[in-house]
């Protein structure tokens, strides 16, 4: 028991440690993309209020947790500041690709690969005024929903770690070309409505001008799907292994056009043409599936597809890679089965960090809250891959069915949300009593003052209300 409360100890010194040096390291990083001081203190103290124990993040919990007196401050570092967000963002990418590729050098992981996985998450929200506000498929909800969608870019390190590294909201063409709607969401005049597979080649470009140019690049059927960003990518010897729905037509080698469900169905008949491989170690251990791939007409096309091996169910990958790039089953198996971090980098950017609990409407605020939060996210994933082998003390693992398990089962490595409570931990500080009371009095009152608007404009809408007396 001492010895694990020892290494327990270890392991918050040396996290904590590492994550206030890469926070004020990023911060630092960040000083050029704003014009002046104020903003640049003003978003150091709304990343370190996502890093906070806040239950609700906003801009009235933020202020609050930052000793502002009114969220007035906060909600100017989003709406109206000025300062550079695309060069924050791609300050943020470097940071996050030198993090954790530092990492994966300590942890000399050679032959590692990198993958770019594209994806994109949603926000629901209410009304008609936000910015890119419409009733769409949303993946957070699982169903239709009036709410936002942005895209994601997240780099992936095989056996170091991941964080999201660039973003684009989507916005409806209707919007764009309302000018009505453009004013009031706050839409950049040479703003281009711009499908996901568009943006997508956007933030592939970006990287790629910044000298990242990972692997192969991963993504599900609405990429896959999208000839203009295979085009791109092939067009730039760039190799990626996307998915595609069932009736995506392949052309074989000799000639024949048939969907990849009929190709599976009348070349894949014989079990043997099947091999059983992992996709990848995930939290519950290796994730087994039945993999089976099928030549094209071209020699650096394949069809790559996946069966579950209890539910049968298939999964199509189209793959590509250029010439003098190595091109094998196993290869690509294994970028298939690094697409998940993405989901895994939502679900902490959620979770941890309030991704999806952004108020704001305008356009500009809403993508100044992702890269705030993608700066928040890299900060801890960074720690958490530059710390994984000095924290990890696990025992090893079962190797047959029945065996006993250890006397000491040791520890998993320091997590990314284990690092944000860290941090939380070491930077918040207690709010003075006379805040408190200030805030609660504001509160009330702002919430008194637009109680008393909202009746007024319904008059406005129904005046015939005006005469009726309870």
């Amino acid at each position: 028991m001492t010895r694990t409360r020892t290494e327990a100890a270890a392991a918050v010194s040396i996290g904590a440690r590492l994550a206030l040096r890469k926070r004020d390291e990023l911060l630092g990083l960040l000083r050029p993309c704003f014009a002046r001081t104020e903003p640049w203190l003003q978003a150091g103290k709304y990343v370190a209020a996502l890093v906070s124990e806040l239950p609700r993040v906003n801009g009235w919990s933020i202020a609050r947790q930052n000793g502002d007196r009114t969220p007035d401050r906060t909600q100017r570092l989003l709406n109206h500041a000025s300062w550079d967000t695309f060069a924050a963002m791609a300050v943020v990418r470097r940071f996050a690709v030198a993090g954790l590729e530092a990492a994966a050098r300590r942890g000399r992981r050679r032959g590692a690969m990198v993958i770019g996985a594209i994806d994109e998450t949603g926000q629901e929200k209410a009304g008609e005024a936000t910015a890119g506000v419409k009733r769409q498929y949303l993946g957070c909800a699982g169903r239709v929903a009036n709410g936002i969608n942005t895209v994601h870019l997240s780099y992936v390190r095989e056996g170091a770690g991941h964080a999201l590294i660039g973003a684009r909201q989507w916005v409806p063409r209707e919007h764009i070309e309302d000018p009505v709607k453009s004013l009031v969401m706050g839409l950049p005049l040479n703003l281009a409505f711009r499908t996901k597979g568009q943006l997508a080649i956007d933030l592939s470009t970006e990287a790629a001008a910044g000298g990242i140019r990972p692997d192969f690049y991963c993504g599900d059927e609405v990429y896959g799907n999208c000839t203009q960003l295979r085009e791109h990518f092939e067009a730039t010897g760039q190799a990626y292994v996307l998915r595609v729905p069932s009736n995506f037509m392949i052309t074989l080698a000799a000639g024949t056009k048939l969907t990849c469900a009929q190709a599976v169905a009348r070349l894949l008949k014989d079990k043997r043409r099947w091999e059983v491989r992992s996709a990848g170690h995930g939290s519950k251990g290796e994730r087994w599936y039945a993999w089976a791939w099928l030549a094209t007409a071209s020699a650096r096309h394949h069809l790559l597809i996946r069966r579950h091996l209890r539910t049968e169910k298939l999964a199509f990958h189209y793959c590509f890679a250029p010439a003098g790039q190595l091109l094998t089953k196993a290869r690509l198996i294994r970028a298939a089965g690094l697409r998940w971090p993405v989901e895994e980098d939502f679900s902490f950017a959620k979770d941890c960090f309030a991704l999806d609990q952004c108020q704001a409407r305008l356009y500009t605020a809403i993508l100044r809250h992702a890269v705030l939060v993608m700066a928040a996210l890299a900060i801890c994933a960074i720690t958490a891959a530059q710390v994984k082998d000095r924290t990890d003390t696990q025992a090893p693992p079962p190797v047959r069915p029945g065996q006993p398990p250890p006397p000491e089962p040791g520890m998993i490595p320091l997590t990314i949300p284990e690092i944000k409570r860290l941090l939380a931990a070491l930077t918040t500080r207690p709010l003075p009593r006379e805040l408190i009371i200030h805030w609660d009095a504001w509160t009330r009152r702002h919430q008194a003052r637009s109680r008393w608007f909202h009746k007024r404009a319904r008059l406005d809408r129904q005046p015939e209300f005006a005469q009726v007396k309870l």
